[in-house]
């Protein structure tokens, strides 16, 4: 059992072990046990396992905490925030998406799992081959450093204005190159249907399968962002890993009680865009002016909450003014 305690990418194995384990038993308990039968799910229901998926997130960071230092447990806690935050873009652009293909709110969990499922292994291939880069050459840092402010500064200054769906290149090729169902057929991704010309029986994907690749793309731009922010905390591939699917883990449940109100976000973008320049700048502040001096993970810690919550009370300040004007 000596294989247990080798290192893997800087951890021993059986961290990655014990990880993997949790979040199989997580999936299979929500999908098995709590969401047996496609239905909808209220916003009571969702802020309550949204809670429980933070509470357990938190506990496992206080894990981390013990086995591997209160440094990187503060970092794991930075990363967990900073994504979770980031996650709000995301519910807009995948609420957009079912809407698009109609897509009922029963099937919508069931779709999220599965996505879910396919962002824990497109992350792990992209943190992967950050930590590769990274380890190769401690530059490419000052490179998502950069990304980071330059993305941070696009979102001050862009517009409001939601994606259009319909007319991406990405759906317009899918809808082009598959053979998709007119309606959906249950929480079938996948059926058997009789060619219209020839009457034999073909197999054609339907309008949820269509709607799950569309989040899944999504996702991996996304990731574009998230990704690089966390490697600016902290180049501990497990921590980085581990954060940024403890954050996605609970993105399924969180989506049903944002997605009612996603309105009261819209301003939320401003504090979005500050974090990543925080965090990108960060990395020049260190090894520049510094003498590459860590910044305390702790500070990091406290400006990224003190910046999201100033951003959710003036978006929820912003918006109930906006609703109060219209009512007048």
């Amino acid at each position: 059992m000596e294989w247990l305690s080798a290192d893997w990418l800087g951890t021993p194995a059986w961290f990655w072990l014990a990880f993997a384990a949790l979040v199989a038993a997580l999936t299979a308990f929500d999908l098995g046990v709590l969401h047996r039968e496609d239905r909808e799910m209220g916003v009571g229901e969702s802020l309550a396992l949204t809670a429980f998926y933070i509470a357990f997130a938190l506990a496992f960071g206080a894990w981390i905490w013990a086995e591997k230092g209160a440094d990187l447990g503060l970092k794991y806690y930075t990363g967990f925030f900073i994504e979770k935050a980031l996650s709000i873009d995301n519910v807009f652009v995948i609420s957009l998406i079912f809407s698009f293909f109609a897509i009922p709110a029963r099937y919508q969990y069931r779709a999220l799992l599965w996505g879910i499922i396919a962002v824990i292994v497109l992350r792990g291939v992209m943190i992967a081959g950050g930590a590769a880069l990274v380890a190769e050459a401690h530059w490419v840092l000052y490179l998502f450093a950069a990304f980071l402010i330059s993305t941070g500064l696009k979102m001050l200054v862009s517009g409001n204005e939601p994606p259009d769906v319909g007319n991406h290149p990405a759906v317009r090729w899918l809808c082009s190159q598959l053979r998709v169902t007119k309606d959906l057929h249950g929480q079938h991704f996948m059926v058997t249907l009789p060619d219209e010309k020839t009457g034999r029986p073909v197999r054609a994907v339907t309008p949820l399968f269509v709607a799950l690749v569309v989040i899944n793309l999504a996702d991996i731009v996304f990731a574009v962002d998230s990704v690089p922010a966390i490697f600016a905390i902290t180049t501990d591939t497990f921590v980085v890993y581990t954060s940024n699917i403890m954050a996605v883990l609970g993105l399924r449940a969180l989506y049903f009680a944002l997605a009612a109100m996603i309105r009261r976000f819209t301003h939320l973008k401003y504090a979005l865009a500050a974090v990543l320049v925080f965090i990108g700048g960060k990395i020049f502040v260190s090894d520049f002016l510094l003498d590459g001096d860590k910044i305390p993970p702790l500070f990091s810690l406290g400006v990224t909450f003190a910046l999201l919550g100033a951003g959710v009370g003036y978006s929820w300040w912003r918006t109930r003014n906006e609703t109060v004007n219209a009512a007048g």
